[in-house]
């Protein structure tokens, strides 16, 4: 009787034990599947920036500096997108999103450029991939979160140490991500 007592328990434990390993393989897929939706919207915005470029490019007058910098910051993230570095690419995305805001905020001056059909198709599609992208990264830190929490947890931490798993970072940004845009500099 009492080995039957021990061999039930021991299925309860084996059984809850595969539970908790099916679902930590769960949420960790959750966080790879976040992280896959950010990287093609990446991608997308990626191949659209130089579209861009080359629209702004036609007016001789505009401000090769702006450009530059959504060339550097577009190069920066495709490292770090490449690269799978998270915390790089919070840093790039900053420099992209400043650099992007700029390059709006002066086209503003060019009245040919903002009537140019072409360049106001590639201005919406890169703002719409960009708040796409704002949605992804929140819902990718949310799965980050939930993967970090899961794998803290007793009696889930024995698991998650037993097969190596780690925590993962989240998506962030730096200060000037957050932080109000100086429009008037932008003209100066």
């Amino acid at each position: 009787m009492t080995s039957l007592l021990f061999l039930g328990f021991f299925v309860i434990v084996l059984i809850y034990g595969i539970g908790l390993y099916n679902h930590l393989v769960n949420i960790r897929h959750a966080v790879g599947k976040a992280w896959a939706n950010i990287d093609v919207l990446l991608k997308q915005r990626h191949d659209e920036l130089p579209k861009l470029i080359e629209v702004c490019k036609q007016y001789k007058a505009f401000e090769q500096s702006t450009l530059q910098k959504v060339i550097e910051a577009r190069s920066r993230v495709q490292t770090a997108r490449e690269q799978q570095d998270i915390g790089a690419l919070g840093q790039a995305e900053g420099m992209m999103r400043a650099g992007l805001g700029g390059l709006f905020a002066v086209a503003e001056a060019y009245p040919e450029l903002k009537s140019n059909e072409h360049f106001m198709q590639l201005q919406n599609r890169i703002t719409g991939l960009e708040n796409a992208i704002a949605d992804r990264r929140e819902l990718y830190n949310e799965s980050v979160n939930i993967f970090n929490v899961g794998i803290e947890q007793f009696p889930a931490v024995l698991i998650a140490n037993l097969f190596h798993y780690e925590a993962r970072p989240l998506l962030e940004f730096s200060g000037n991500e957050k932080s109000d845009v100086d429009v008037k500099s932008l003209f100066g």
